[in-house]
């Protein structure tokens, strides 16, 4: 392979989109959207593109399988000396070991494959366990989260140009192992999957075979612990299996069933055992064109699988902001109903009833100016706090079928609306007394007969915008009081002020239930941006 920067660039293009990505509504599909988004970018970060861009580097031969598949056991045996922990606790493997002639140490020493994983090495002898093996528990940083390490070991009997890791079991019963084993497993110019005479037909190291075929990479097959007497019989099963499943050119070795193979072992087989696997991988390393051969083909395979996955992650992008647009139109389309139903029952007085009727009527004998815009206010606060409460429960009621609304809306507030609405009603208020005041200023200065009170024009003009029909009387009073010309504007100014109040209250609790949704960040340039990636990508491998 050649470095091809144009080629790189676009590579790197096409990652930060795939980075940029987010599938945060939990919608059919999004789990596997988010898995496949994080391998994709592991294969990227920490194969592809290193790779690409150090087409010489070592090979990197991941040896990866089940739960006491005998990994650690098959990486010392190649090794010749115990450089990994092998028993029968699980699991074993805690931080993954990488092994590498010392001439090749400097590829791995830095940050050029694996880049999250921080890099330790084995002490000296005297620092290590009493049979010469230095255990590294997982360290911890200061938040108490795990910190990921990779041990790297060098040995003089591995070639030149390969590299062995001994990665986490792939069915782990701990997450987070789990998902580093993935993680390496994408880094792998070669796949080495370790299997057993009793579990080669397991569903988890099939998957693994199949993503391995569906990606072309170069793989190989360990047939480990197969007793002597049913040696054939399994060696035939599993090529059986394996030809079914497209996979019969995938190279395989058996190991037999020896006593070095249990758990409380020396954790070494004998050479012989090994011998053939270990040609096979040598010859890798030291052939320039198997060497180039293995590695090309794990990387076209890679650069291959875009063409369906990116598209799969653009598909799922574009699902979640369909879903955040119906979202989206689902509460507007409630809050719009709701400010509807406010105007509706303003424009039919409704608001001048209860106690606010009373004062009308008693006014201004036995009810105060004060008095009657304060029972106006909290009639306008009612009337608000009812059509919002109608609004969010036919949200609510859509999302109990909308997984969507469970991580998009924020839950109803009914306490905290009430309080917000009550304080939009009294910023109406003042600024209804305001402009009463400023029209009182203008009627002193045209010397009208009497001297208007703010606090009466506010409580009149009230009553003319809330109480329809009911409160006709309000606004002759203002007429005569400030001249037609004076009343007209006053009402204008006063309607478009209780327009504003009830357009901004519940623009605001429609904002407040989509906050959380806005904070996902779901937007349709994710799709777009993908597809655009991955066009320019292929026109550069075309080129």
């Amino acid at each position: 392979m050649d470095v091809r920067p144009r080629l790189l660039d676009t590579l790197s293009a096409l990652r930060d989109r795939v980075d940029a990505a987010r599938f945060p509504l939990p919608l059919p599909g999004a789990d596997r959207a988010r898995r496949n988004r994080a391998e994709l970018l592991a294969q990227l970060d920490d194969y592809l593109v290193p790779r690409l861009r150090s087409p010489d580097a070592p090979l990197l031969a991941v040896i990866g399988g089940s739960t006491g598949a005998g990994k650690s056991t098959l990486v010392n045996s190649l090794v010749g000396r115990r450089v990994t922990e092998a028993g029968v606790l699980r699991p074993t493997t805690r931080t993954p070991v990488l092994v590498c002639h010392p001439d090749d140490h400097h590829w791995f020493a830095g940050q050029r494959v694996l880049p999250q994983l921080t890099r330790v090495w084995v002490p000296a002898q005297s620092d290590a366990d009493e049979d010469g093996y230095a255990d590294f528990p997982d360290d911890e940083e200061e938040t108490g989260a795990p910190v990921r390490q990779l041990r790297i070991e060098c040995d003089e009997t591995l070639p030149r140009g390969l590299a062995l890791l001994d990665a986490p079991d792939i069915d782990s019963l701990v997450a987070r192992n789990r998902e580093l084993a993935a993680e390496l497993i994408c880094a792998a110019d070669i796949w080495v999957l370790v299997t057993t005479a009793t579990r080669y037909a397991d569903a988890v190291p099939w998957h693994l075979l199949r993503t391995a075929k569906e990606y072309d990479a170069t793989l190989v097959t360990v047939l480990d612990r197969v007793p002597h007497q049913v040696a054939a019989d399994v060696s035939r099963q599993y090529a059986a299996l394996l030809g079914a499943a497209g996979l019969g050119d995938v190279p395989r070795f058996t190991i037999p069933e020896l006593p070095e193979s249990a758990g409380g072992g020396s954790g070494l087989l004998p050479g012989t055992a090994v011998a053939a696997l270990r040609d096979w991988l040598t010859r890798c390393a030291r052939d320039p064109e198997v060497r180039a051969a293995a590695a090309g083909r794990t990387a076209a395979g890679v650069i291959a699988s875009l063409r369906s996955r990116v598209p799969a992650l653009a598909a799922a992008a574009a699902a979640q902001h369909s879903a955040a647009v119906r979202l989206v139109q689902r509460v507007d389309s409630a809050y719009r109903a709701a400010a509807d139903r406010v105007r509706r029952e303003i424009g039919t007085g409704a608001a001048l009833a209860g106690g606010a009727f009373t004062h009308w009527h008693g006014y201004p004998q036995d009810s105060t100016a004060d008095e009657l815009l304060t029972a106006l206010t909290d009639a306008l606060a009612t009337l608000v706090r009812s059509a919002a409460a109608a609004a969010d429960e036919q949200i609510t009621a859509h999302g109990l079928r909308d997984p969507a609304a469970r991580a998009g809306l924020a839950p109803r507030d009914p306490a905290g609306a009430a309080h917000r609405i009550d304080v939009a009603a009294r910023r109406w208020r003042r600024c209804l007394e305001e402009i009463a005041e400023e029209e009182a200023r203008e009627a002193r200065t045209a010397e009208r007969g009497g001297i208007p009170r703010p606090e009466d024009i506010a409580a009149l003009q009230a009553a003319a915008l809330l109480g329809g029909r009911r409160a006709r009387s309000a606004g002759e009073t203002l007429a005569e009081t400030l001249g037609v010309h004076g009343a007209l504007r006053l009402r204008d100014r006063g309607g478009q002020l209780l327009d504003d109040c009830v357009t901004r209250t519940l623009d605001t609790e429609r904002d407040r239930r989509l906050a959380p949704l806005d904070a996902l960040d779901v937007t349709p340039e994710h799709q777009v941006q993908l597809i655009a990636a991955l066009s320019v990508l292929q026109k550069e491998k075309e080129r």
